[in-house]
């Protein structure tokens, strides 16, 4: 059934004044972006969120979306799904991941339906305007719920893209269902497994494990406490908006390819959508919780080689970008490019180059 986001009045009058008694921490002279977020460069995007956001615009935004809703497994779920107006269009499902939601789709929805995909978009468990499951679900158990989504909605063979968490989804749905994914697309490779034997590994591949460990341990300290206390932090993230939009903002800046200007890539009004959706929906506690459960994926999960035929878009201001040998070793690749610009939200940064690059990628596999 269909069913527009809300988003009520007292909600956001309560962000307001909350945003309004923020309680700002000091900082060393000079710190900058180099302890976390820069304290002098929030303070005007939450005065703004306070004061100049237009509330009213993104709601109407929301009630523009082609929202449904389908109960899967017993959970709520959002998602977009439009289909194209051709014989041939191939379904295809966008498979988000943290810190995001459907919301690093949208700009691409309507130019997939136009390019000739039927699109469906969900929110996963615990992001953006689905329901959090009552008890937490990992990356592979998000991918069997998306092919009932599937079944369900009416699309028995079909494409499937993500990137962060859902470039695993993607993966699992592969893994799991390839009698019905035709073909699967992801934007990175992941990261090296832990403990992974490096002595047969092509120099490339060795040089990836290394920049895999060094990245976890310059910029892996959130996703420990996602594994490990995520109700820790989920408190303070919860009461506070400020606090919510330095945890996200943080990572859009470290992630995104905009050379340390965040506002070379993004508008400050879709930044504070994407806040003001978590925020609403009180989701970032269970969003973090996902960490948990895909911690304790075993280990010959993560090994499994996708045979499913794979293609891959890697954008050069992602987190760790693999090398052709490592998507070769992992999965059946049948198509690479090392894109020249965009990052880890590339379908957000570089719309119509993910568009085109998706598009380029499947192609081959209408019927």
């Amino acid at each position: 059934m269909s069913e527009t986001p809300r988003i009520d009045d007292a909600t956001i009058d309560d962000l307001r004044a909350r945003l309004r008694a923020t309680r700002w921490p000091d900082a060393p002279a000079g710190a900058g972006w180099s302890l976390g977020v820069d304290v002098d460069e929030l303070r005007p995007l939450v005065a703004y969120w306070a004061d100049g956001f237009d509330f009213d615009a993104h709601r109407a935004s929301l009630a523009a979306l082609p929202s449904r809703r389908v109960v899967v497994d017993g959970i709520d779920v959002h998602v977009l799904h439009v289909r194209a107006e051709r014989a041939d269009a191939l379904p295809v499902l966008l498979a988000h991941g943290w810190p995001d939601s459907g919301w690093r789709y949208r700009k691409v929805l309507p130019m997939l339906v136009e390019a000739g995909f039927d699109v469906v978009v969900p929110d996963m468990p615990g992001y953006g305007f689905s329901a959090a499951p009552p008890q937490v679900l990992d990356a592979r158990q998000v991918a069997g719920m998306w092919a009932t989504l599937m079944t369900d909605l009416g699309h028995e063979r079909f494409a499937v893209s993500g990137g962060d968490i859902g470039t695993h989804v993607a993966r699992y749905l592969a893994l799991d269902h390839p009698d019905r994914v035709v073909a699967v697309h992801r934007i990175d490779g992941g990261l090296a497994w832990p403990g992974i034997d490096a002595s047969a590994l092509s120099p490339a591949e060795r040089s990836f494990v290394d920049a895999t460990e060094r990245w976890r341990t310059a910029e892996g300290a959130y996703a420990m406490m996602h594994r490990t206390k995520p109700q820790t932090a989920a408190v303070g993230l919860t009461d506070s908006p400020a606090g919510l939009a330095a945890w996200i903002v943080e990572k859009l800046r470290s992630w995104s390819d905009c050379g340390g200007d965040l506002w070379s890539v993004y508008t400050r009004d879709e930044v504070l959508a994407l806040l003001t959706e978590y925020w609403a929906t009180a989701t970032i506690g269970s969003a973090m919780r996902m960490y948990h459960a895909n911690a304790a994926i075993p280990p010959e999960q993560l090994q499994r080689r996708v045979e499913v035929p794979s293609g891959f878009s890697i954008f050069p201001g992602d987190i760790v970008p693999a090398p052709k040998e490592w998507l070769e070793r992992t999965t059946n690749l049948v198509y690479h490019r090392e894109l020249d610009r965009g990052g880890h939200f590339a379908p957000f940064e570089q719309p119509e180059l993910f568009v085109d690059e998706l598009r380029g990628f499947l192609e081959p596999f209408r019927r």
